[in-house]
């Protein structure tokens, strides 16, 4: 499938998720990730789920970082730039929804993209060979592309695997793996 044909697919289903069904299997994606070899690691960057979107419920996976006594890195998306900036998330971190229902800091502690270890991802939809399907701006693929190139990538997705994404780009980052609330892929 086209990825404009699979974001229509993936919107779609997503909003027929309820609330319970969201926090039920976003609780089920988190448990798998304790099955992945990630955990030695020290920075993680994660998202901060857009509620509106219906996105994985990354309040489960923060609780895990904090409980490992992780160094958590979000970021605020500039929408002129198309770029990504990273901040620690600590106990004084003031966030704020943007224009576009993001919850993202107001400021902090900049943190480096070579300093990440491991990015927990946002998408619509995946295939079978690790592409992934966002919402079309490009962010994450030009955030990843300046991360070292040992650095973990992880979708997490509340639907299983597509077959094929037909027109992936050269610039467009695969994935490691991709949890959903039944499997973990691997690629």
């Amino acid at each position: 499938m086209l990825k404009v044909d699979l974001r229509n697919k993936y919107k779609t289903l997503r909003k027929a998720l309820s609330t319970t069904q969201v926090d039920d299997l976003s609780m089920s994606i988190a448990n798998q990730l304790l099955k992945l070899p990630i955990w030695e690691y020290s920075f993680y960057h994660i998202f901060l789920a857009i509620e509106e979107q219906k996105e994985v419920n990354t309040e489960y996976i923060l609780n895990i970082l904090s409980g490992k006594d992780k160094h958590i890195i979000i970021s605020k998306s500039d929408f002129e730039t198309g770029l990504m900036t990273n901040f620690l998330l600590t106990d004084n971190t003031v966030i704020k929804k943007n224009s576009y229902n993001i919850p993202e800091p107001v400021d902090g502690i900049d943190i480096s993209n070579d300093k990440i270890d491991v990015v927990f991802i946002p998408l619509l939809a995946f295939d079978k060979k690790g592409n992934r399907v966002g919402y079309g701006k490009g962010f994450y693929d030009r955030f990843l592309t300046h991360c070292k190139p040992e650095t973990i990538k992880i979708g997490l997705s509340f639907f299983e695997a597509e077959t094929e994404i037909n027109d992936v780009f050269e610039s467009d980052v695969r994935l490691d793996y991709c949890v959903t609330a039944d499997l973990v892929y691997r690629f």
